[in-house]
């Protein structure tokens, strides 16, 4: 059921929020600790967004959690982070056939071992006829890769005669993308202070609301959620119109 600070408001409310969740290892620096205790908090903060999308009947969410530019930290820190992502898809499998959400995982994924990607496979299959919350996590995703990627896909198509250049649309060239379903993203939301997209999204996010705030990833929590969505129904979106 949706929140009652809401309910008046449910025309505005966004059907696809997407996160960048920045600041676990600031996070981890301030509280004095390694890397990965930031990182571990910052996956329980990741539970918490996905349980108040569930609730509160999100069409969409999509996690920003490991960038194509994040392969140029140090080798044994990016073995930690997808350790930590293997280990964190598998406690959560029956959590999400047991609210009904649907997992895709965006980006390239040939980087990953053939544990994770088995992992990942599984998941996305006996999750694919769910159909309440769809939850995008992007993992080595770029949008400028997003986009080259759907660009090669939709030339192919066009090579074998499948289409022809006439009939690329706008829509058609969506379902080419990494998120194929496409929704529009209402919402951005960055935390750890930084005012910038990091490569994310490019093409889902021509119209989205952005929202930034200081608080670090692991100290995410439902009221800084409702906080961001209650400044997007605020917002007055004209896209182009007076």
């Amino acid at each position: 059921m949706l929140s009652k600070m809401f309910l008046n408001h449910k025309t505005k409310y966004p059907m696809h929020v997407a996160i960048i969740m920045d600041g676990n290892r600031r996070w981890a620096k301030k509280k004095g600790k390694m890397h990965i205790y930031g990182y571990k908090k910052g996956i329980q903060a990741a539970q918490k967004a996905i349980k108040f999308s569930v609730l509160n009947r999100l069409k969409m969410l999509t996690l920003y959690a490991f960038s194509q530019e994040n392969r140029n930290r140090p080798i044994l820190e990016i073995k930690t982070l997808l350790n930590l992502f293997f280990m964190a898809l598998d406690s959560e499998k029956n959590n999400f056939l047991k609210y009904n959400i649907k997992l895709k995982v965006i980006g390239d994924k040939t980087y990953f071992d053939n544990n994770l990607q088995s992992c990942i496979f599984e998941i996305e299959k006996i999750t694919r006829n769910n159909n309440g919350l769809n939850l995008n996590i992007a993992a080595n995703y770029s949008g400028r890769w997003d986009l080259i990627q759907g660009m090669k896909r939709v030339a192919n198509g066009v090579k074998k005669g499948f289409f022809s250049i006439e009939d690329i649309t706008e829509n058609m060239f969506s379902q080419f993308l990494s998120i194929d379903d496409f929704i529009p993203v209402d919402l951005v939301i960055r935390t750890g202070g930084e005012k910038r997209l990091s490569n994310f999204l490019l093409w889902h996010i021509a119209y989205s609301e952005l929202y930034f705030t200081t608080v670090l990833w692991p100290d995410f929590n439902q009221s800084i959620f409702k906080r961001a969505i209650n400044s997007f129904i605020s917002r007055n979106r004209r896209f182009g119109r007076l």
